[in-house]
């Protein structure tokens, strides 16, 4: 693979931009950053032509994208479409998200993320389990009828270590912190959604090692004055990360803002949520029994319930600044560094620097994604 130099662009690094550098790529890795007068011979200069380079957008909840749902996937070409319907708006890396369903369709899209994998298909990262391990009573668009408790069948699935990155989205007061604790054990990142679970009930599942919560303020109980429950245990715990939808539907601008200002930048990430429709002109698809429609930039059931969101990576940038009074390097860490920190990715992706994976995005004026690479490849 060809060495080279991307020029003339503002770099961000360390959280500022630098002009003037040169970002140098050996094959799939960063290999290093210098002065563009430095460049080695050996290096094919390109022209960035002035825009933003930085770390490619990593999403941790995306459930589908260019017309297929993770859920419905029959190949590896629909996780290849899903990829790069997201690869467009700038995210590098993903977790496609299943939603839940039985046991025999999460053992068939489990055997499709493993070839992905085994075959570094571009954009999979790994895979997010968003039930079917939740509460009811918080279930949102999830099919009632297949959720339910945790087995040891789905602990041997996720703990294999042949899915990438595994995220699992449960209820803490629906599984004990000891099977939440042998989860983490075996290198799964436990996040608490579609819940009611009290404050204690998510410490414990925080002392168990859980790490993170889906979609912080939707499918949860608010934080009260006498019950701050699930969401006051997360806005209180330093090491928990808190991922939130910023489509301007999903949760009041003001609110995600108290969040932010609780947890700080560090710990609050931005996903999509994103459904079938991202990359595409579809306004109706089928999840489950359901339909579901697209109108007015939200995605709702027929009774007005949300169903995801037809939100991309770049969006949520764009809204973390015009929304969220975000500046863009944090908003884009919050796309990029934090996701990576939250998967345990850090010393693999989500920032500029020697020796980590060449998962670039070149953004213009208006924060439109002009091109993107991932290990390198355009």
């Amino acid at each position: 693979m060809m060495k080279k130099a991307l020029i003339n662009a503002r770099l961000l690094l360390e959280g500022d931009w630098r002009t003037g550098q040169a970002l140098l790529i050996d094959g799939e890795t960063i290999a290093g950053i210098c002065p563009e007068v430095d460049v080695p011979d050996v290096y094919a200069r390109e022209d960035m032509g002035g825009g933003y380079l930085v770390p490619g957008f990593i999403d941790v909840q995306a459930n589908g994208g260019g017309g297929v749902l993770l859920n419905d996937a029959k190949d590896l070409t629909d996780l290849e479409r899903i990829a790069r319907a997201h690869r467009a708006f700038g995210t590098t890396a993903l977790l496609p998200t299943l939603i839940t369903t039985s046991w025999t369709r999460m053992q068939e899209v489990a055997a499709l993320i493993r070839a992905a994998i085994a075959e570094k298909m571009p954009g999979i990262a790994g895979i997010h389990f968003e039930g079917p391990y939740l509460n009811s009573a918080r279930k949102g668009v999830h099919n009632a009828a297949h959720i339910r408790a945790m087995d040891d069948g789905f602990m041997e699935l996720v703990g294999a270590g042949d899915l990438g990155s595994v995220v699992v989205t449960l209820a803490p007061e629906m599984v004990e912190p000891a099977r939440i604790a042998r989860l983490v054990e075996a290198g799964v990142i436990v996040s608490a959604g579609h819940s009611t679970a009290g404050y204690e009930e998510m410490k414990a599942a925080i002392a168990a090692g859980l790490s993170g919560v889906t979609h912080l303020y939707n499918a949860m109980p608010p934080m009260e004055s006498r019950a701050p429950g699930l969401i006051g245990a997360a806005l209180n715990s330093p090491e928990c990360y808190c991922g939130f939808i910023n489509d301007g539907h999903h949760v009041h601008p003001a609110t995600l803002k108290a969040a932010i200002a609780a947890k700080g930048p560090a710990r609050t990430m931005l996903v999509t949520d994103a459904m079938a429709t991202v990359g595409t002109e579809m306004t109706n698809f089928q999840l489950g029994n359901q339909a579901i429609r697209a109108a007015g930039g939200r995605l709702t059931t027929q009774d007005g319930t949300l169903a995801g969101s037809i939100l991309d990576m770049a969006s949520a940038v764009r809204n973390a600044v015009a929304l969220l009074d975000q500046p863009l390097e944090t908003a884009i860490e919050m796309a990029s560094g934090v996701p990576a920190a939250f998967l345990g990715q850090a010393a693999q992706r989500g920032k500029i620097a020697p020796g980590l994976a060449a998962d670039l995005v070149l953004l213009d004026d208006e924060i439109k994604v002009k091109r993107s690479w991932i290990a390198g490849r355009e």
